[in-house]
């Protein structure tokens, strides 16, 4: 899985359910070090380009099957925007985990503080590739509708979660448990897609 994230690697682990038959790799235990090139792997506009581009990265380290990702927060009223930039959006340099984070969520507020919560029409969007030796990647889709909250509420989950509005749920992501946020969410509903284009072809 090629990914730093530990939070994310927990949330794909869980949805995917690990067991005898399926172990997904971090890339420490794939062996693959950190390297400063990896801060360039998402120069694309969309989901799908920048997965593909991690997915080919680490499955040429490697030599394995190859599973990345990209998602991120599209906000109506600000033209789709932070998009594919979501994890860098805030403009303050060298931070990093949590700090990132909150520093992401106070700079989507700003930019919404004249904008009532009722237009504050979003979606999580995530792409998840595989690449493999011999075949065609294969790409899923997974998205979930929701609303920017004024204030942040919940301690759970990361990125904009404590400010992203689930109206079925009626709480935002970081306000439920990760079971709850996985039935819903954009990441669960991609890795499911290619949980089962997996078995199909099995």
């Amino acid at each position: 899985m090629a990914t730093r994230s530990q939070a994310k690697l927990a949330e794909i682990r869980r949805i995917l359910g690990e067991g005898p038959d399926l172990h997904v790799l971090d890339l420490d235990e794939a062996g693959v070090a950190p390297d400063p090139v990896e801060d360039d792997l998402e120069p694309h506009d969309t989901f799908e380009e920048n997965a593909l581009s991690k997915a080919r990265h680490f499955h040429a380290l490697t030599g394995l099957p190859t599973v990345a990702d990209d998602s991120g927060l599209e906000v109506d009223a600000l033209a789709g925007a932070p998009g594919v930039r979501s994890k860098r959006f805030a403009p303050d340099p060298g931070l990093s985990g949590k700090a990132m984070d909150e520093a992401n969520n106070r700079h989507l507020l700003r930019l919404l503080e004249a904008t009532p919560e009722e237009e504050r029409g979003a979606r999580y969007v995530c792409t998840a590739v595989l690449v493999r030796e011999g075949g065609e990647p294969l790409v899923c889709r997974g998205e979930v509708e929701g609303r920017i909250r004024g204030e942040p509420r919940g301690s759970g989950g990361f990125g904009y979660d404590p400010l992203f509005l689930v109206p079925e749920l009626g709480k935002c992501f970081a306000e439920v448990t990760m079971d709850e946020k996985n039935r819903m969410s954009h990441r669960g509903r991609a890795f499911r897609a290619l949980a089962r284009a997996l078995a199909g072809e099995g």
